[in-house]
C-alpha cells in the first residue's frame, strides 16, 4: 500500500447515489423511490422532513476517512444541487472545501449523468496530476468498475466507500480497499440493526464510544457547575440572565473543548483502522487531526505541546513516553 503519511488523495462523490442508498438503508429497500414525488412536492412537510432528517449523510465522516490516506488534493461532489434533498447539504460540503459539480438532468432521472461526468473528470485528473497516489470513489454502482480498474492500471491505490446492501460486489472487488459507510467512525447506524451480521462486541464498542464522547462533556459541566452556583445568589435563576450567559462568546470555549476532544477520538479511531497494533506515534495522530481540521492548534488551546494536550484528555487517550518516543492509544485499547 502507498505511504499514507505522504499520500496525495483525490475524492469523488456520486452524491445522489450515497444519499439515496443511505435513505433506503435507514427506511427500507426502495423507500426513496416511493417517497421521491412527496419529497419533490414538499420537503418541508413534517413527516417528510423527519424521514429526511433520520437519513442524513455525515459527509464529514467520509472526508475524514479519506484524509487518513494522505493529503486531500481535491474533493468533488456530483449532483443536481437544486434538488431539495441535495440542497440541504450545500453549506456542509462548502465548509469542508468540497467542489460542487452541478448536473442538470436532461431526462427524467438522468441515471448515468454523475457516473459519466465523474469518470471523465477522474481520468483527466490522473493524467493531469502526476502526484496523485490515491483515488477515493464514494458510490456503489457497478458502473464504476471500469473506472476503478483504469485507476489501478495507472498506478493509483483505489479506495471505495459505499452503503452496505447497496454496493455492487463487482465494485468491491475492483477496489484495492473498500469501506462500508455504515462502519466509518462517527456514523450512527440505523435503529434497526441487521441481526446476526454484526461482529461480536460491536454494540458494546459502540456504546463505549458514545460514553467516551459524552464523558468529557459531563465532566466539564460538573466542574463548571460549582463556580456558577457560587457566583449567583441562591435565588431562582433569572431567564434573561441565563440567555445572556448562553449567548456570551466566552462561554463558547466549553463547546470548543468538547469539539476538539471529539476530533481527537475520531483521529485515533481512523489511525487504529490503519494500524491495529495498538500504540500510535503522537505525531501521526496530530497530523491526522490537522488533516481533518487545519485550524487545530494545541497552543491556541493553551497547551505548550501536543503531549500536554494528550495528557489533558486522559479520560479518552492513554499516553506513553519512552525516551524520545511518544505513543498514544484509545483508552479502551489498554489491555
Amino acid at each position: 500500500m502507498p505511504d499514507t503519511q505522504n499520500g496525495r488523495v483525490a475524492v469523488y462523490l456520486d452524491f445522489d447515489n450515497i444519499v439515496l442508498s443511505w435513505y433506503d438503508r435507514v427506511h427500507g429497500r426502495n423507500s426513496y423511490a416511493r417517497d421521491r414525488q412527496r419529497i419533490a412536492d414538499d420537503p418541508t412537510d413534517p413527516e417528510t422532513s423527519a424521514r429526511l432528517q433520520a437519513a442524513v449523510v455525515d459527509v464529514g465522516a467520509i472526508i475524514d476517512y479519506a484524509s487518513s490516506f494522505g493529503t486531500l488534493v481535491l474533493t468533488r461532489a456530483y449532483a443536481d444541487w437544486s434538488a431539495p434533498v441535495n440542497a440541504e447539504y450545500r453549506s456542509q460540503l462548502v465548509s469542508r472545501a468540497v467542489d460542487l459539480v452541478q448536473l442538470f438532468p436532461a431526462a427524467a432521472y438522468a441515471k448515468n449523468g454523475a457516473d459519466i461526468r465523474l469518470a471523465v473528470d477522474a481520468v483527466e485528473d490522473m493524467f493531469r496530476l502526476d502526484d496523485l497516489s490515491h483515488v477515493v470513489i464514494v458510490a456503489g454502482d457497478s458502473d464504476y468498475v471500469p473506472l476503478a480498474q483504469r485507476c489501478k492500471r495507472l498506478g493509483r491505490y483505489v479506495v471505495g466507500i459505499g452503503v452496505a446492501g447497496s454496493t455492487a460486489k463487482a465494485l468491491t472487488a475492483a477496489c484495492d480497499e473498500f469501506a462500508s459507510y455504515d462502519s466509518l467512525p462517527g456514523v450512527e447506524r440505523p435503529g434497526l440493526e441487521r441481526r446476526g451480521t454484526e461482529r461480536p462486541g460491536t454494540e458494546r464498542r459502540d456504546s463505549e464510544r458514545s460514553e467516551r464522547q459524552e464523558a468529557p462533556k459531563r465532566q466539564r459541566r460538573a466542574k463548571a457547575a460549582p463556580a456558577s452556583r457560587e457566583s449567583i445568589a441562591p435565588e431562582p435563576v433569572d431567564e434573561v440572565a441565563t440567555e445572556a450567559v448562553a449567548d456570551d462568546p466566552i462561554d463558547g470555549s466549553e463547546d470548543a473543548e468538547i469539539a476538539v476532544t471529539g476530533l481527537l477520538i475520531r483521529a485515533l479511531w481512523l489511525s487504529h483502522e490503519k494500524d491495529d497494533s495498538g500504540w500510535l506515534h503522537s505525531s501521526a495522530v496530530k497530523q491526522q487531526m490537522r488533516r481533518m481540521d487545519p485550524s487545530f492548534s494545541e497552543k491556541a488551546l493553551g497547551f505548550r505541546s501536543f503531549s500536554d494536550f494528550l495528557k489533558s484528555r486522559s479520560d479518552v487517550a492513554e499516553l506513553e513516553e519512552t525516551g524520545h518516543e511518544r505513543l498514544v492509544r484509545l483508552k479502551d485499547q489498554a489491555g
